[in-house]
């Protein structure tokens, strides 16, 4: 019975997603609610094929195993590298109950590698064949331009600001309404060098997490292109185009070596802001602890989050008594950004939330939605369109609410899949 209540509050919270969408929206009356109906379609049929058909879940869980061997062998590097702070031999005997593992030397390299070897990918054509397939399918299926088809086809894989690079001489040509979707496809989603260490940090929480990170990514795009569209209609033709390729190597070598040096200034951007971030916090938190707490709780920046957005967290399908920590993982997702979020979903206490809502959670905090993001889409789609970058930066806030509304979307319906097992 109970399961049933939970099914009935992600469906409720799917409808209110929808309808606070139209009711913000720039322009209701063009509102194509046919569309919206089709991509929550889309979104629920593809999240069930992933997670239901045998075949498909085998290919996930194939890759899963894929990306643990690739761990294993970056682990090779940077022992080399690093020593035992990479993961090598301890020469000293470690501490009852201590904690090795140490973020900066063991997860984040992956970024590196995993960077590398998408360009590597690049360059065989592989990649590209991948994005042509998915643009094809959401162009015929959700109506939107071959441009923007190609953008969030990209998007599954690709970073906020490279997916666009697939597209860029066609950007200057795009709608209000085509941008602000690339916008959002980049909020709602990750990239595949970032979604290796979500699932370095998540192994021990949910079972197979790199088969559901991949799964977020990719169920969240019809979402992201459906919200997008509520609140900013299509008005006009659609924008043509096809994929651009950015990258011209002379051979192999060179495509590892451009991955390898873009992933070098990945893994440096996510160490600084996770420094800065994570101290800002620390300090916000010192400062509220002087407050009177709630309910014996001393008060803290998460607490005031939890409590604040708890009603969001239900709306996924979560029980009311595990809401508030996980609305605080929601706010931890918005304001720092979702390393952060995941870091303290895995740090929380075994049973503050039970197997279903961690696996909601993760695909509720899988993407891109926070206010460092906004930054980045200026600095990096805003340079490559420079007369729409006022544009850019006025829908930015709105991109984020909209990308968050996508990654809960995904949430709940998965919420809803695991009720009926």
């Amino acid at each position: 019975m109970e399961n049933m209540g939970l099914v009935f509050q992600a469906c409720a919270g799917l409808a209110l997603f929808f309808f606070l969408a139209w009711l913000f929206s720039e322009n209701r009356r063009h509102v194509n609610f046919k569309a919206a109906l089709m991509g929550l379609t889309i979104q629920i049929a593809l999240a069930i094929i992933v997670t239901k058909f045998g075949i498909v879940r085998s290919a996930f869980l194939w890759i899963g195993g894929g990306v643990m061997a690739l761990k294993d062998a970056t682990v090779a590097g940077t022992s080399f590298v690093f020593g035992y702070l990479g993961g090598g031999d301890s020469p000293y005997l470690a501490k009852e109950g201590s904690n090795t593992f140490i973020f900066a030397f063991q997860a984040l390299p992956m970024v590196i590698v995993i960077s590398a070897i998408a360009m590597l990918l690049f360059h065989w054509r592989i990649l590209p064949f991948i994005v042509k397939l998915f643009s094809g399918i959401f162009q015929k299926v959700l109506g939107i331009g071959g441009a923007l088809g190609v953008c969030a086809a990209a998007k599954m894989f690709l970073g906020q600001t490279e997916a666009p690079l697939l597209v860029r001489p066609y950007l200057g040509k795009f709608t209000r309404s085509e941008l602000f979707t690339v916008m959002t496809a980049g909020m709602a989603t990750t990239s595949i060098s970032i979604m290796v260490v979500y699932a370095v940090i998540l192994e021990g929480t949910i079972s197979d997490p790199i088969a559901h990170i991949l799964t977020a990514s990719i169920i969240s795009v019809p979402a992201a292109i459906t919200i997008s569209r509520i609140l900013i209609p299509q008005v006009g033709e659609e924008t043509s185009g096809h994929l651009v390729v950015p990258y011209q190597f002379s051979g192999s070598m060179e495509a590892i070596t451009q991955g390898t040096s873009d992933g070098v200034r990945l893994f440096m951007n996510i160490l600084a802001m996770l420094i800065v971030f994570l101290a800002i916090v620390a300090l916000a938190n010192s400062l509220l602890a002087l407050l009177p707490g709630i309910n014996g709780e001393t008060m803290s920046l998460q607490l005031l989050l939890g409590y604040f957005l708890a009603p969001l967290a239900w709306f996924l399908g979560i029980p009311w008594h595990e809401a508030v920590p996980a609305a605080a993982l929601l706010g931890k997702k918005t304001i720092l950004n979702e390393i952060v979020a995941f870091i303290g979903l895995a740090e929380l206490p075994k049973g503050i939330l039970s197997p279903k809502s961690n696996l909601i959670m993760t695909y509720a905090l899988a993407g891109f939605a926070n206010f460092s993001s906004i930054g980045i889409q200026i600095g990096g789609i805003g340079t490559m369109v420079p007369e729409r970058k006022q544009e850019i930066i006025a829908l930015g806030i709105k991109a984020m609410i909209a990308g968050t509304i996508a990654s809960c979307m995904s949430g709940a319906i998965i919420g809803i899949l695991h009720s009926f097992g």
